[in-house]
């Protein structure tokens, strides 16, 4: 294993050593499933669907746990203000999330766990800290348990802070707390609020502290001890923080390295949902090809800002300049798909050296931009092999570029593709008619009935679509106007 990571709790770049050999366990903290997600939370899905499909190129067993968050103050508020019932709330924002996943063609997590599934194992972790003298009942009859900050020596080993230097959370409810930093672990049920929303509890009905909810998730799932906990940069404090605090002091090893994104900003600040600054997926992969979307988001480092300017679309690093680099790779792949299927491109991708430029650069803790600069430089070198008549050389780089996409994510002919398009909200209803009516002019070439399918090709065409024959079929795509 050559990967380097940059781990944030050592600040620095290390040897990433799997703790089990062949296999590597990540955990990253889901949304909180209270509003549609924006570019801002799909970024991280993003990174870490990246690191995955890179790992598992290296040949290695990928176990992904990625948390949904569906009970928390935020959800319970906004269902109140909606008027419908949280869960029912959570769960509508849940499939969007979901639907946002696949739009942007991202594998989904080997396991998706619920908070509010696993409340035995939250209380669990609970009294064991109580038992080890690092939580307490609040005192005055609320039901509150919380996390004992000055009772760890290690708190604000993740983000480098000390204790007496923190201050507390503006909007945290200081009742019957020792110190004003400590932390919810369980929040007594409060009048008014929804009755199922609380589960019983030996300190009373209450539900689980957000903190709380990942460390008992990851640790059922990945074991006391795991590889990579990631996520956005945001979460590190105090998020993350308190996750670790609260695990090691009930004595688990928890993660062997942490990861966190940098952010995706509008006008320099924090994409957000109370700041309203927010680009929805939805949203503007109905504007551009969600590919462009995908490859807009990984091609910066994954420690670097992102600065999302919808109004600025011809800047270098924009979603239009993104479009144009989608376009480059498709064009390159449809001329060299005739090498790769006649197994010209299938030799190993290693012998080619702008893959080895690229396979350096993901394991320099995953070199996003040096690894583009060797997919087009590969993309480049073939389309002159193509031009010189090199067949072997263009098939070779070909295989090469395949492979680069396929880590990337953003492979054309990849099934998570099939019916996505640019500038477009298609549905499945529209896919199928479209796909009937090329097994209609497939027909046709069969019967060398030329005619027939050259009218079904044109009347496509005049509806805006292009029709590209590949050897795994035709694929279609819609034109912006």
């Amino acid at each position: 294993m050559t990967l380097k990571l940059y781990d944030t709790a050592t600040r620095s770049v290390r040897d990433f050593v799997p703790l089990r050999d062949g296999a590597v366990s990540i955990y990253h903290c889901g949304l909180t499933v209270q509003a549609s997600p924006h570019l801002g939370h799909i970024r991280k899905e993003v990174v870490f669907d990246v690191l995955r499909r890179w790992l598992e190129h290296k040949g290695l067993e990928v176990t992904v746990v990625a948390n949904v968050t569906d009970i928390d103050d935020k959800i319970l508020a906004k269902s109140a203000e909606a008027g419908v019932e949280w869960f029912a709330h959570a769960y509508r924002y849940e499939r969007e999330l979901h639907d946002a996943y696949a739009a942007l063609g991202c594998k989904p997590p080997t396991y998706e766990p619920r908070a509010t599934g696993h409340i035995p194992e939250m209380l669990e972790l609970t009294q064991a800290l109580i038992e080890r003298g690092h939580a307490y009942a609040a005192p005055d009859g609320s039901g509150d348990v919380y996390f004992d900050v000055k009772s760890w020596p290690r708190y604000g080993e993740l983000s480098g802070q000390k204790v007496d230097e923190m201050e507390p959370a503006a909007d945290a409810d200081p009742r019957g707390k020792r110190d004003p930093r400590d932390f919810a672990l369980w929040k007594g049920h409060k009048e008014g609020e929804a009755l199922t929303a609380s589960w019983p509890s030996p300190w009373g009905r209450g539900r689980p502290g957000w903190h709380l909810e990942c460390s008992a998730m990851a640790g059922k799932y990945l074991g006391d001890t795991f590889d990579i906990h990631g996520g956005g940069v945001d979460l590190r404090f105090p998020h993350h923080e308190n996750e670790l605090a609260q695990s090691a002091a009930a004595g688990k090893g928890f993660a062997r390295y942490w990861m966190h994104n940098a952010w995706v900003t509008m006008a320099g600040e924090k994409m957000s949902k109370s700041l309203g600054n927010t680009a929805l997926v939805s949203e503007v992969t109905r504007t551009y090809d969600p590919r462009a979307v995908r490859f807009f988001l990984l091609a910066p480092h994954y420690r670097s800002t992102i600065e999302f300017s919808p109004a600025d679309d011809e800047t270098r690093g924009s979603l239009a300049e993104a479009e144009k680099a989608i376009q480059r790779i498709d064009s390159f792949v449809e001329r060299s798909h005739a090498l790769v299927a006649d197994g010209v491109g299938t030799a190993d991708a290693a012998t080619v050296e702008q893959y080895a430029v690229f396979a350096a650069a993901m394991d320099d803790d995953l070199s996003t931009p040096a690894a583009v600069a060797a997919l087009f430089d590969a993309i480049r070198a073939g389309n002159q092999a193509i031009a010189d008549g090199d067949v072997a050389r263009a098939g070779l780089l070909a295989g090469a570029v395949a492979a680069m996409l396929d880590v990337f994510g953003i492979h054309p002919d990849a099934p998570e593709w099939a019916g996505q398009s640019a500038g477009s909200d298609l549905t499945p209803v529209v896919d199928g008619l479209v796909g009937a009516l090329l097994q209609q002019r497939a027909k046709a070439r069969e019967a060398k009935d030329w005619a027939a399918a050259d009218a079904i090709r044109d009347t496509l065409a005049d509806l805006g679509l292009t029709i590209t024959d590949t050897p795994t079929g035709p694929r279609w795509s819609l034109e912006k106007r």
